[in-house]
């Protein structure tokens, strides 16, 4: 069986300071504001010096997450499901209302394809094709 590697990066896009605490919560699949929620506790109630160090470093040596990479992860965030209440995602009501609506937009797709190939115009328009 292959393992896929994840990279840690950093995601600026969904990030408030440079994207260190979302790509962190990317990496691992849990909430942003949990990794934030730790970070600041870190800061607050142990050592603030060596956590402001670490986030700084992290900012530097972390790479910025592709484009294709932010795309794949909007896209596939549509229909994220999380099995326990820290991890991130939505919950399967959200995904079966998110599901049901791309079904009836593709429906309603469907049935305008329909009711043009078979009308009047369709076949006006494939004969002057033709010719």
């Amino acid at each position: 069986m292959k393992t896929v590697k994840k990279k840690l990066y950093r995601d600026s896009k969904n990030g408030k300071l440079g994207g260190v605490c979302a790509g962190l919560a990317e990496y691992f699949g849990c909430e942003i504001w949990i990794i934030r929620l730790l970070i600041i506790s870190a800061f607050l109630f142990s050592a603030g010096f060596f956590v402001t160090i670490a986030y700084i470093a992290a900012y530097f040596i972390l790479d910025e997450m592709p484009a294709q990479r932010q795309w794949q992860q909007s896209v596939y965030k549509t229909h994220n499901v999380k099995m326990k209440s820290w991890q991130s995602g939505d919950s399967a009501q959200q995904i079966l209302k998110n599901v049901s609506g791309e079904l009836n937009r593709m429906e309603h797709s469907i049935e305008q394809m329909e009711s043009y190939v078979t009308s009047f115009a369709f076949k006006m328009d494939s004969e002057f094709r033709r010719r």
